[in-house]
């Protein structure tokens, strides 16, 4: 499967990972320089939203190519520049480095639908393990346990608000696309982003005690 990703979408995948970890990261250390806490947050950054974002545009890509579609994520570099530049100056993400491109003719509504809803249920479903981890942290004591409750919260908030974010039926969001093809499937996926996205809030889990270990 692997093999069906080309060198330069393997490219664009990485840069664009990157480069929103690094958005993130910015947002976290909250201006404040130091190499050690720079490079933790930069990590929980690309473990949480990295993941989060490729594996969303791969869920495009794999469904498109199941109904015989070539599908390929193409960063935008002024989009990258954007998010980064926006991180730094102003505090806010606008994480939207690129697209998957599907080239082919002739998709049905179902298939376009189809191929739509597998982002937002990838997110929906790694949603599952970050629960998972902020459960375990819980269990835990001290540093360790704070830091798993933190990327847990972090990945359970992240992966719920792309998923909600890309449900919503305007423009050329997947929840236009998934409504146009079954409204009672685009209802029970944006149902789930949203609960979702409120359970994350519910655990609250700010980052200030966190931020306070490293920086």
């Amino acid at each position: 499967m692997l093999e069906r990703i080309t060198e330069r979408e393997r490219r664009d995948l990485v840069i664009a990972w990157l480069a929103i970890a690094v958005a993130f990261t910015l947002i976290f250390v909250r201006g404040r320089i130091d190499p050690v806490g720079f490079v933790v947050f930069f990590a929980i950054s690309l473990v949480t939203v990295g993941i989060g974002f490729v594996l969303h545009e791969l869920a495009h890509k794999f469904t498109a190519m199941r109904y015989g579609y070539w599908a390929e994520f193409r960063k935008d570099n002024q989009m990258l520049l954007v998010a980064v530049l926006l991180a730094a100056l102003v505090g806010v993400v606008f994480a939207a480095p690129g697209a998957t491109m599907i080239y082919g003719t002739a998709m049905t509504r179902e298939q376009n639908g189809r191929i739509s809803a597998a982002g937002p249920i990838t997110n929906l479903l790694l949603c599952i393990p970050f629960l998972g981890i902020v459960v375990l942290g819980a269990a835990l004591s001290g540093v360790a346990g704070l830091l798993l409750s933190q990327v847990g919260i972090i990945g359970l908030t992240v992966n719920s608000m792309i998923a909600a974010f890309n449900m919503l039926p305007v423009s050329v969001l997947d929840g236009k696309k998934v409504l146009a093809w079954n409204p009672a499937i685009f209802g029970v996926l944006i149902a789930a982003s949203f609960a979702m996205l409120l359970l994350s809030f519910n655990y609250g889990g700010s980052l200030d005690a966190l931020i306070g270990l490293f920086l």
